[in-house]
């Protein structure tokens, strides 16, 4: 259950930095409070997973591929600059989540 709920905070977490950025600066009200609700139950969730996980690993998983999801989005949806740079980063990024999830030992 525990990866379920850190799945639903990733979640959520992506959905809060693309509202963000379609709120324009918190100049559109929807995106806007999509933004601060969605970021709240990214928090509620990822505190469930952070019960029965390590902190370091739950947090790093959370923030790291929240942030490569988001990475990849922003190129696909926002045509953000796509270069070699860029995806080896992201790449590194999952690389390191996935050796701190096996240095955890299955916790």
């Amino acid at each position: 259950m525990v990866y379920f709920w850190l799945a639903i905070a990733i979640v959520f977490e992506v959905g809060w930095a693309v509202a963000m950025k379609m709120s324009h600066g918190f100049a559109r009200l929807g995106p806007a409070l999509a933004t601060i609700v969605m970021y709240l139950l990214s928090v509620v969730f990822l505190a469930l997973a952070a019960k029965r996980m390590d902190i370091g690993v739950c947090y790093a998983i959370w923030a790291g591929m929240g942030a490569a999801l988001i990475g990849v989005i922003g190129m696909a949806y926002f045509r953000e600059p796509v270069t070699a740079i860029k995806i080896g980063s992201l790449a590194l990024v999952v690389i390191g989540i996935v050796g701190l999830q096996v240095s955890a030992g299955g916790h």
